[in-house]
């Protein structure tokens, strides 16, 4: 491992004027809680929204003169895209981007807006990978990896730099875990500024290839997930080594504890966080017992979240906390009923959102209709309680899982 301190040093100090230096502040309320003490370092809130652009500039700003006036390439699929285009800009270095076919168009356009030259290509990453190599050979281009490269290790390391001068007494250290360039980078840096502390790295579990390969395993991945900043189907080379000899643990989260993480942090912090970016505490939430009582620092690697995305992870949570509900309601198929059975909703404080009646589409006799409401409530004790007064008042009421 030729990466040290003192380069971590070097490019914080080289960076440190061109980069956000992001707040790292303690929660009060994860921290109830969760039962630890929890510090969150707002990478999100870098100017391209994530983490990405502390190594792209290490690296971008270790170019010779003649690299930096041929250009350079990078492939991905969202954060480590913008970062390259970004700073590239600033830094006057043409950049060419190579981006999967399945981009959203709004990362797509961004990436553009930097100045940089974009190309989609590919349904896969590999494939994306395989022409962005054949340019960069072509066009004599330097390639910026998203990871596995010493430069971009160093840069990612500059986080827990800044997390450790601002709390040096942090026993716990965890990161969302990709391809291992940001936990490389701040194992390294945290481990060599104190010893004792714990890293933990955090992986969905649909994309688990850094921890199947730390345990021999030949990594099994696939799906879609929340977390796409972090699936990555097999760790670099250069990272794997620097996990095995630095990282404690590697942690598994699933789909659904990720979106609460993002929804949580999203309600309690007021910030906006990816699902790669939210899988930190996503960890602290499934596995308390391992940070009850800890001083445990969360890097929240990025907030570029698709807005669709967002609002559905909100509408999820708001029907799995019951403060949004679909109820049917049977009624008889008479005037004023529907009106009786909307009061009784209302007599109670349910919210009515939408209701569908249904006379056609049903097995009820003839004499009956069936109503479908959708509800705002105050949550699961207030659902129940206007489900009892509907059967107390004689309607017959069941309610729909999901929207």
């Amino acid at each position: 491992m030729t990466i040290t301190l003192q380069d971590i040093r070097k490019a914080s100090e080289l960076i440190c004027s061109q980069v956000a230096h992001t707040p790292c502040s303690y929660s009060r309320k994860l921290s109830e809680m969760v039962g630890a003490e929890v510090i969150l370092k707002f990478e999100n809130l870098q100017f391209v929204g994530a983490f990405k652009e502390r190594g792209a500039l290490v690296k971008l700003l270790s170019l010779t003169p003649e690299q930096r006036q041929k250009g350079v390439i990078a492939m991905s699929a969202g954060n480590h895209a913008q970062a390259v285009a970004y700073q590239a800009q600033r830094l006057g270095i043409p950049a060419l981007i190579v981006m999967p076919h399945f981009t959203p168009n709004a990362k797509v356009e961004r990436t553009r807006s930097f100045g940089a030259e974009v190309i989609l290509h590919g349904e896969i990453l590999d494939e994306t990978f395989g022409l962005a190599q054949q340019i960069a050979q072509e066009r004599q281009l330097c390639i910026v990896p998203p990871y596995d490269d010493e430069k971009i290790i160093t840069g990612q390391g500059t986080i827990a730099l800044e997390m450790l001068a601002t709390y040096p007494d942090l026993e716990v250290l965890v990161v969302p875990v990709g391809g291992g360039g940001l936990i490389s980078g701040n194992a390294i840096a945290a481990k060599s500024v104190q010893p004792n502390i714990k890293i933990i790295g955090v992986q969905t579990a649909r994309f688990p290839s850094m921890l199947q390969a730390l345990e021999g395993k030949p990594t099994t991945c696939g799906g879609s997930t929340i977390a796409d900043g972090i699936a990555i189907k097999a760790p670099g080379k250069l990272t794997l080594p620097i996990v095995q000899k630095l990282v404690d643990k590697i942690l598994l989260v699933d789909e659904g504890d990720i979106e609460e993480s993002v929804r949580l942090l999203l309600e309690l912090e007021k910030t906006v966080v990816e699902g790669a970016g939210a899988v930190g505490l996503a960890a602290l939430l499934v596995h308390r017992q391992l940070f009850a009582g800890r001083k445990v620092g969360v890097i929240l690697s990025g907030g570029n979240i698709d807005l669709l995305t967002l609002s559905s992870i909100i509408q999820r949570s708001l029907v799995r906390s019951g403060r949004l509900a679909r109820l049917c309601v049977q009624i008889r198929d008479v005037p004023g009923a529907l009106s009786e059975v909307t009061r009784c909703i209302g007599d109670v404080g349910g919210n009515i959102v939408e209701l569908h009646h249904q006379r056609a589409f049903t097995s009820l006799p003839l004499q009956l209709a069936e109503v479908e409401f959708v509800l705002q409530t105050r949550g699961l004790q207030h659902l129940q309680q206007i489900i009892d007064t509907l059967i107390d008042r004689g309607f017959q009421s069941s309610l729909k899982c999901g929207l």
